[in-house]
């Protein structure tokens, strides 16, 4: 059986409930559609991306956060990608570097760590965070 290619696009709070929400989804979206391992980092890298909007980033109008996901099916592998659009905030995202026993600031050498790629598209309505994973 071929899959074709499929989407999601969801709506969460600028909360950290919202982080959950779109985990809990975007898990039981892919559950029966990608190899658990490739499951389990989509989920990581999407919990990391939407904790990053929350706590860095100024919400959608609605105070919301737009998480969306695609799958593309491959004859090798397939293909996550994952992309998180929130307001936008005053600089864009960057890696940072930290030491061994700082409570935060890997998230985004968690993504990139896990994904193939990641990047930052900034437009007139706030800015999206991507990930590609496979």
């Amino acid at each position: 059986m071929v899959l074709t290619e499929r989407s999601w696009c969801v709506v969460v709070p600028h909360h950290a409930r919202g982080a959950r929400a779109a985990r809990y989804r975007l898990a039981a979206e892919l559950s029966t559609a990608v190899a658990a391992p490739l499951l389990s980092d989509a989920v990581a890298v999407l919990a990391e991306l939407v904790g990053n909007a929350v706590r860095h980033a100024d919400p959608l109008p609605g105070g919301v956060i737009r998480v969306a996901w695609r799958l593309r099916p491959g004859v090798d592998r397939d293909l996550v990608e994952v992309r998180v659009t929130d307001g936008g905030a005053d600089a864009p995202p960057r890696m940072r570097t930290v030491g061994p026993d700082s409570l935060d600031g890997r998230g985004l050498s968690i993504v990139a760590a896990l994904a193939d790629r990641w990047g930052v598209e900034r437009d007139g309505l706030g800015q999206s965070v991507w990930a590609e994973l496979s």
